[in-house]
């Protein structure tokens, strides 16, 4: 027996392994078939079906194969960083609040700021239902464990319990004083928990209606309630920065669990009732439910976290933040195992499915999305702005970008791979503008917090920091001898500083509203300012005197330029216009019009022949300065272009954005092949042909034509036409000889 054992052992390992690869394509192949049921390729012909073989995840061996037999698909290669597709995103009309799985995966409940709960499909993302009844917001909503009905919590302070199937309300339970911003069943039914705005946590039977217990002990906003999977235990966390632990049956308060600095948004109990995990201010927390120890802090949000939960067999966590990401981390090790990127806000709710095989997150850019659990390749480093970048600028050599942004930080990068240099950290508040010394020895950048403050480009040593400022500053320049520093602000002011001693040498006084932007000439004369009282004016600058007031936008002015030979000023406002004016004599010469709108940053080559333009529009155009005609619009951005700017040579552009992407585009070449739509497909040019749909969290960061280079937390992505056959050539992507 022991020798036959021996024998069949390998053989075992080897079926064995059969199995396991046969199981791993099964899944594969289930979650591949939600994904492109729930994507729009499903919805078009059946050249375009490719679509998703194309923009699948390239390194499973599924895919190796799939790719195989269709050679001649587009190309589209992913530096993921951080991006993940979700299998699944369903667009709701108003933001989510809260989302959970029915207990057998089919179906997904949401409630959201628009009053309603809704049924969906969990994998074709179809609405099944819409429950009306709440007059205001619904804050929470969870499923029965039979799948029979679900309870909603609202802002008009009731506990509302449906029937799933047909969607009728079956009892409204009212008792709470303030709005009810958690709410869960019991595992077997019988009972409900609720917390709320009023201070407590309240035990309801959901067949009759009855209040059965108030616990009161919290001292603050009740944000979170669950049930232990036996039904004896509760607990609950609060703004009052406490987890705490009830008797189900007594309403007897067994553990306070402390240790968050602030709001616990979340907390949840492991399914065999000995762990507890919440969220709170940036992090995670993992707590004995016997002991109330503090086993874990899992940290790597930027922002607090307003959702965690368990996997049904605990080996894993979930946490949702304002920081628009989903984390999943190792509940035993506190390593984190995958990030999910795709959210354009905070992510409320985040929950596993039953069997731990995809996640639902609810969040209040209007979608839920369902992901695959999981964890895939090791996770990487993440480098870039975790919020908008308000401006970019070029060094002089062309070979570093600087950006400042939301997330108070200044960052540079190489700017031919995107790597990152150094982050310059300091500012307290949002950075608005940066700028390097023509020399590129220095930084300078201006901030909400309304300081200037010069910073070794080498080092990202801070050097100095020019107080003044009563107000938040919003753009900021060196001179182009490096003496001297320009900056405007809120407090409707342009100063002039010396940029060795930091010592404020003037303040230039006649804006009448914020100073939003200011640059100074090439032979640094004189210095021109954009406000939000609509006008550009133009200084001197040995004596501070208003030399002109530039009148003809009919809205705040958002950004000012000087050409390199002094002779012009370019201009750009909330109007949707760019504007060329004489420098001398003020007079108007050109209105460039094309922008949709608000033209948030302008700038001119160094050669005076072109002007470049970022505006809300989420465009950056590129115009001619001599007719005014539009030569490019270079789309790719999510969000509004905050700041464009232009290397020396002006070969490159670099763009930031409020989609906290920085870009690199070439300013060269003007061949457009393809465009893409707002509705994610990318379609060829002249012809605007459909010839590939790509999921909007790969296209946020695809490098479209001309698009150099893209340097964003979330990665980055590219596609390859060539040698593919799409279009009226889609049949011959398909390699029949290999059957």
């Amino acid at each position: 027996m022991s020798s036959n054992q021996i024998e069949l052992t390998p053989m075992n390992q080897v079926n064995g392994g059969r199995l396991s690869e046969l199981s791993r394509d099964l899944s594969e192949s289930a979650n591949f078939a939600t994904y492109f049921t729930a994507s729009p390729a499903s919805l078009s012909t059946a050249h375009l079906y490719i679509s998703s073989l194309a923009t699948w995840p390239p390194d499973s061996g599924l895919s190796q194969r799939w790719k195989s037999q269709f050679p001649r698909i587009p190309s589209l290669k992913q530096n993921k960083r951080g991006l993940d597709v979700p299998l699944v995103s369903i667009y709701s009309r108003s933001g989510v609040s809260s989302t959970a799985f029915s207990s057998d995966g089919a179906c997904i409940v949401s409630g959201s700021a628009d009053r309603s709960v809704r049924v969906w499909d969990a994998s074709t993302g179809a609405e099944l239902k819409t429950m009306n009844g709440h007059t205001d917001g619904v804050l929470s909503v969870a499923f029965s464990s039979d799948g029979t009905r679900i309870v909603s919590g609202s802002r008009d302070k009731s506990v509302r319990v449906w029937d799933a199937s047909t969607g009728v309300e079956l009892k409204t339970l009212n008792g709470h004083t303030l709005a009810v911003s958690s709410v869960a069943f019991s595992s077997d039914g019988t009972r409900m928990v609720s917390g709320s705005r009023d201070k407590s946590v309240r035990v309801w039977d959901p067949s009759t209606g009855a209040e059965l217990k108030t616990l009161n002990g919290h001292t603050e906003i009740v944000w979170s309630v669950a049930f232990s999977s036996d039904g004896t235990h509760i607990v609950s966390g609060s703004k009052d920065g406490s987890v705490r632990v009830w008797d189900a049956s007594t309403g007897v308060e067994l553990k306070t669990l402390k240790g968050h600095a602030g709001n616990v948004f979340s907390a949840a109990f492991s399914s065999d009732g000995t762990r507890i995990v919440s969220g709170s201010d940036k992090s995670v927390q993992v707590w004995d439910a016997s002991t109330g120890a503090e086993l874990k802090t899992l940290n790597g949000h930027a922002r607090g976290v307003l959702s965690v939960a368990f996997s049904s067999v605990g080996t894993r966590i979930v946490s949702g933040s304002k920081d628009k990401s989903v984390r999943v981390w190792d509940a035993s090790t506190g390593a984190e195992l995958k990030t999910l990127n795709g959210h354009t806000d905070s992510v409320s709710s985040v929950a596993f499915s039953s069997d731990g095989t995809r996640i639902v997150s609810g969040s209040r850019d209007e979608s839920v999305r369902v992901w695959d659990a999981s964890t895939g390749a090791e996770l990487k480093t993440l480098n870039g702005h975790t919020e908008a970048v308000y401006s970019v600028a070029f060094s002089s050599n062309g070979t570093y970008i600087v950006s400042g942004s939301r997330d108070a930080s200044v960052r540079v990068w190489d700017a031919s791979t995107g790597a990152e240099i150094k982050t310059l950290n300091g500012h307290t508040e949002d950075v608005w503008s940066v700028a390097f010394s023509s020399d590129g020895t220095y930084i300078v950048s201006g901030s909400w917090d309304k300081s200037v403050r010069v910073w070794n480009a080498s080092t990202g040593v801070e050097l100095k920091t020019l107080d003044g400022h009563t107000e938040g500053v919003s753009s900021v320049i060196f001179s182009n001898d490096g003496t001297r520093i320009v900056s405007g602000s809120w407090d409707k002011s342009v100063r002039v500083w010396d940029a060795l001693t930091g010592a404020e040498l003037k303040t230039l006084n006649g804006h009448t509203k914020a100073v939003v932007s200011v640059a100074f000439s090439s032979d640094g004369t004189r210095i021109a300012s954009g406000s939000w009282d609509k006008s550009v004016r133009v200084w001197d600058v040995p004596t501070g005197a208003e030399l002109k007031t530039l009148n003809s936008h009919t809205e705040g002015v958002l950004s000012v330029a000087f050409s390199s030979d002094c002779t012009r000023i370019v201009s750009g406002s909330s109007d949707r216009s760019v504007r060329m004016w004489d420098a001398s004599t003020g007079a108007e010469l050109m209105t460039l019009i094309g922008h949709t709108e608000g033209v948030l940053s302008v700038v001119f080559s160094s050669d005076g022949t072109r002007i470049v333009s970022g505006s809300r529009d989420t465009s950056v155009r590129v115009w001619d300065a001599s007719t005014g005609m539009e030569i490019n619009t270079l789309s790719g951005h999510a969000r509004a272009v905050s700041s464009v700017a232009l290397s020396n040579d002006s070969t490159r552009i670099a763009s930031g954005s409020w989609d906290e992407s920085v870009r690199v585009w070439d300013m060269m070449y003007c061949d457009q092949r393809w465009v893409s739509t707002p509705d994610n497909w990318i379609v060829s040019l002249p012809y605007s042909q459909r010839l590939l749909w790509v999921p909007p969290e790969i296209m946020q960061v695809l490098c479209h034509p001309l698009n150099l280079l893209t340097i964003s937390l979330a990665g980055s992505a590219s596609v390859n036409f060539k040698n593919s056959k799409v279009g009226t050539e889609w049949a011959e992507c398909y390699a029949s000889s290999i059957f």
